[in-house]
């Protein structure tokens, strides 16, 4: 991983800034995208070293084109992008707003999109480069109250296994995660009295660090992990 750079949107806070600091801890050059520029001033400083940091609504997709184009003008080639950002609220089906259904549709599926085309051309040109995508096991199994955002989950699914046809034979890899309940701020204020069981994101960040690692001849398409409560 020594200079590879790597974009992982959502690095502000939870999984994301775990994975930061993972690729960071193996010699990565960290560039992190986020809504909140005050949490990713706090992964940086966990970091203790040089990183990279852009202010970013991914469902935006002219901010998106543009803040990508001052990475590779700024940083530098794209190694890696690690698609973690993501929101889910939760509710019966009938009782979600529409600003709630805008935010997952928006966040969580179109803004994968948005960075993975952001992402593609250079990668395709170059005959390199990953995707990672977290898309949880909500984008492989129905859940009640997580009608949308299992909707939103299971579309990243289909969007990133199409997009791993479209690159086959070529350098260009894509891997999918799918995790049960972790204890990040998703989940905070819902289901907050039983955070004590669910996933740690370090030990995520580490499943996903070790799983894309470039091998010969071999490449991990998904992992999934359940909770054991």
């Amino acid at each position: 991983m020594k200079d590879k750079i790597v974009v992982i949107t959502g690095a502000g806070s939870g999984l994301g800034a775990c994975i930061a600091k993972k690729f960071f801890g193996a010699g990565a050059k960290i560039v992190m995208l986020d809504i909140s520029e005050d949490n990713m001033k706090n992964t940086a400083a966990e970091l203790e070293g040089e990183s990279f940091s852009y202010q970013l609504d991914i469902s935006n997709k002219s901010q998106v084109d543009s803040v990508f184009g001052r990475i590779y003008d700024e940083v530098g080639t794209i190694d890696r992008l690690v698609n973690c950002a993501g929101v889910g609220i939760y509710d019966l089906a009938e009782n979600l707003g529409e600003n709630a259904v805008n935010a997952m549709i928006d966040i969580n599926l179109k803004g994968t999109i948005y960075t993975t085309q952001a992402v593609l051309p250079k990668m395709k040109e170059n005959n390199a480069g990953y995707i990672i995508n977290v898309v949880s096991m909500s984008g492989v199994r129905a859940v009640a109250t997580e009608s949308v955002y299992c909707g939103s989950k299971f579309g990243v699914e289909g969007f990133s296994k199409s997009v791993a046809l479209e690159v086959e034979g070529t350098n260009i890899r894509v891997s999918n995660f799918y995790m049960g309940n972790m204890a990040t701020n998703l989940w905070k204020g819902s289901r907050a009295d039983e955070m004590c069981k669910f996933i740690q994101p370090e030990d995520m960040a580490d499943i996903i660090f070790e799983n894309t690692q470039e091998r010969s001849n071999l490449l991990i398409e998904e992992v999934r992990i359940k909770n054991v409560m």
